[in-house]
C-alpha cells in the first residue's frame, strides 16, 4: 500500500482539471451497428444522428474494492451490454477518478462509473460529462451495518472504521491519529469525513497522519491489521470483507458522518447522441433487472439497480465541495 499523507487539496486537484488534451474528435455522424434482439426495448438511433454515436462503446471503472480483482468482475458487463447495443463493449479499469475524467473530457472514454464528486468535477469544471443514471443500493441499518433487503435508496454514508476497542469514540479523537483516505476526489473516502474534521477544528492533511489506500476494503483491511487507527471508507465497506474476515463487525465500530451523499453516476460524454443515450440508459436500467447482470453490477460496486436522475440532486455535493474551501 501507497503511504503518503493526502495533502492534496481539492481546489488544487479541480484547478489542475480544467487543463486536459484534447483526443482526436469523432466524426458526429457516426452510425452504430444494428442491435441484436436484445435490444428492441428501444429505438435504434436515427441515422441523421445529432451528436457522437460509438461503433465500440468504451466503459470504464475505478475500484471501490480491490483492484486486482475488479478488472475480472467487470469483465462479464461487456457481452451482456453489447448484446443490448449491438455493438463492442470494451470495459478498463482506471487508477482513480481524476484518470476516467481526462479520458472523458479527451474522448477516450465514452462512459464513467463516477462517484459523486467525481461526476461534479467531470460535469461542472471540465464539461466533458453529463448524467446519464444513477445506482440504487439496498439502505443500510446504522445500527447493525447491515443491508436492509428490499429498501432501495439513491444515497449513502460516510464513515470512518475503528478497532472495537480504539479509544477513538468522536472526530476529535482522531487528532494525531493515523488514518487511511481513499483519493482526495473520493466523496465517502475523503471529503465527506475530511468535512467533519474541518468541522470541529481539525485539518485532515495536518492533524492526522494520512495514508492514500486504493479501495475502501482496502481501509478496512488497514485498521483490522493495525495499520492505521481508523479508515475513511462508505457505510458500510465492512460487508465488502466480511467473507474473508466473518467477525469483522464483532471486532470494529464506526463513526457515521450523517450526511446523505448521492449514489454514484453512469456518466456518458457530453457530445453523445441523444437517441443513443436513451438506449445505453435501457440497457443499463435491463442489466440491473436481470439475474446474471444484477450480480455482476453488484460484485463491482454493491449496485442493486440504476434509475434516471437530476443533475439538482448533486447540489449538495456542491455545496460540500464549497464547505470544504470556505473551512481552509
Amino acid at each position: 500500500m501507497l503511504k503518503k499523507t493526502a495533502t492534496v487539496s481539492l481546489s488544487v486537484l479541480m484547478t489542475a482539471s480544467v487543463f486536459v488534451g484534447c483526443g482526436k474528435k469523432e466524426d458526429a455522424n457516426q452510425g452504430a451497428a444494428n442491435p441484436s434482439p436484445a435490444a428492441t426495448t428501444q429505438a435504434s438511433p436515427s441515422p441523421a444522428a445529432k451528436g457522437y454515436v460509438p461503433k465500440e462503446l468504451k466503459v470504464q471503472f475505478v475500484p471501490s474494492q480491490a483492484a486486482e480483482t475488479l478488472q475480472a468482475k467487470a469483465k462479464p458487463l461487456e457481452k451482456l451490454l453489447g448484446d443490448r447495443l449491438g455493438i463492442p463493449v470494451s470495459v478498463t479499469v482506471s487508477t482513480n477518478y481524476n484518470v476516467i475524467v481526462e479520458a472523458m473530457a479527451s474522448k477516450q472514454v465514452d462512459v464513467g462509473f463516477l462517484p459523486p464528486n467525481g461526476y461534479v468535477v467531470a460535469h461542472d469544471v471540465k464539461k466533458a460529462a453529463d448524467l446519464l443514471l444513477q445506482a440504487q443500493r439496498f439502505a443500510i441499518d446504522d445500527a447493525t451495518g447491515k443491508e436492509i433487503p428490499g429498501k432501495l435508496v439513491d444515497f449513502y454514508k460516510a464513515q470512518f472504521v475503528v478497532k472495537k476497542d480504539s479509544p477513538i469514540k468522536k472526530f476529535e479523537d482522531l487528532k494525531g491519529k493515523k488514518v487511511a483516505w481513499q483519493d482526495v476526489t473520493s466523496s465517502a473516502g475523503y471529503i465527506y469525513p475530511a468535512l467533519e474534521l474541518k468541522k470541529v477544528g481539525l485539518n485532515p492533511d495536518k492533524d492526522t497522519v494520512g495514508m492514500v489506500v486504493k479501495g475502501h476494503d482496502k481501509g478496512v483491511m488497514a485498521v483490522l491489521n493495525g495499520d492505521v487507527d481508523a479508515a475513511a471508507t462508505f457505510q458500510d465497506a465492512r460487508n465488502t470483507v466480511v467473507k474473508d474476515v466473518p467477525d469483522v463487525f464483532e471486532k470494529t465500530r464506526v463513526i457515521l458522518t450523517g450526511a446523505e451523499i448521492p449514489n454514484d453516476t453512469i456518466s456518458v460524454r457530453s457530445d453523445m447522441d441523444p437517441a443513443f443515450r436513451e438506449k445505453l440508459a435501457q440497457a443499463f436500467i435491463d442489466i440491473g433487472k436481470d439475474p446474471e447482470g444484477s450480480k455482476i453490477i453488484f460484485d463491482v460496486y454493491s449496485h442493486r439497480g440504476y434509475v434516471k436522475s437530476d443533475d439538482k440532486k448533486f447540489d449538495v455535493v456542491r455545496n460540500a465541495n464549497k464547505e470544504m474551501e470556505a473551512k481552509k
